[in-house]
């Protein structure tokens, strides 16, 4: 199990990496076209394929497209492939560098996570192009990631020992701590406003929680794969984890993972960070560049 210590050093060392101008790992976006909520490893392509850091693929609601961060000359910025051509595009160049791109309820901007000349986190908003930066929660930092539960509510994880789980609301600005001790990936449950995320309990024990924005109850589905965090939700609600090159969903008969594809094949060692097309017709995933340390 990866210490949570070791954990939160690895996101602070990558939030911040424009500051320092140390590389992060040189990772690559995979895409996988989906069959009846399964993946096929042997159709899989590898999206950016370049020596550098592309990583936190989002598609897009209308699921033509990937947001991804990308980091070049030094810092991060946001880039956008075009799934019918596979073309890749610029959406941010900024002397800051921007993480984690979702485009944001209602399709009129992009929301990222923002590192800004002093080194503060927060959350920022773009127009679609890129344009027109502007502050979504000016008093909560810093901000490492996060996920839309409506047009106007917010989950995040927030930087801290520990690092904590909050709901914020962008009318307000106000953000209220709901749980200590948590994971970076959250995940809004697909046709609700309910958000996925991980519990860390301790060092030896992860689980996967939800949150009910509403009512705030929070609920356990099970463990998650050792050492593991990232994590994803199909449109008809199956949740998914990877370990190594193996892509596993959790079964709700079993209360287990069971392993649904393998891309060892591919060359692939690491799969992290995971996201699925809005109608399901694919898994975008991030996997290590082969010889990456």
């Amino acid at each position: 199990m990866r210490p949570l210590s070791l954990c939160l050093a690895t996101l602070t060392l990558l939030c911040a990496a424009s500051a320092s101008a140390q590389a992060p790992p040189a990772t690559d976006v995979w895409l996988a076209p989906m069959t009846e909520g399964a993946p096929a490893p042997e159709a899989a392509v590898n999206l950016t394929d370049r020596d550098g850091y592309d990583n936190q693929p989002a598609f897009t609601p209308d699921g033509q497209s990937i947001l991804y961060t990308s980091f070049r000359d030094g810092q991060t910025d946001i880039f956008r492939i075009d799934l019918a051509t596979k073309a890749i595009s610029r959406v941010t160049h900024t002397p800051e560098s921007e993480y984690s791109p979702a485009v944001m309820p209602g399709g009129e901007g992009i929301s990222v996570v923002r590192v800004e000349a002093d080194g503060t986190q927060r959350l920022w908003a773009f127009a679609r192009d890129g344009s027109a930066p502007r502050l979504v929660l000016e008093d909560v930092r810093p901000v490492g990631y996060y996920a839309w539960s409506d047009d106007h509510t917010l989950v995040l994880f927030v930087l801290g020992d520990p690092p904590t789980l909050r709901i914020a609301d962008t009318r307000t600005g106000l953000a209220e701590t709901r749980v200590h001790g948590v994971g970076r990936s959250i995940r809004r449950i697909p046709g609700t406003r309910e958000v996925s995320f991980i519990r860390k309990r301790s060092e030896d024990y992860w689980g996967v929680r939800v949150l009910d924005v509403a009512t705030r109850a929070v609920r356990p589905i099970g463990p998650t794969l050792p050492g593991r965090e990232d994590h994803a939700w199909t449109p008809d609600g199956r949740l998914l984890m990877a370990d190594g090159a193996v892509l596993y969903r959790w079964d709700t008969l079993t209360r287990s993972w069971q392993p649904l594809a393998d891309f060892s094949a591919l060359g692939v060692t690491n799969i992290t960070r995971l996201d699925v097309h809005p109608e399901g017709r694919y898994l975008a995933f991030v996997a290590d560049r082969p010889g990456a340390k």
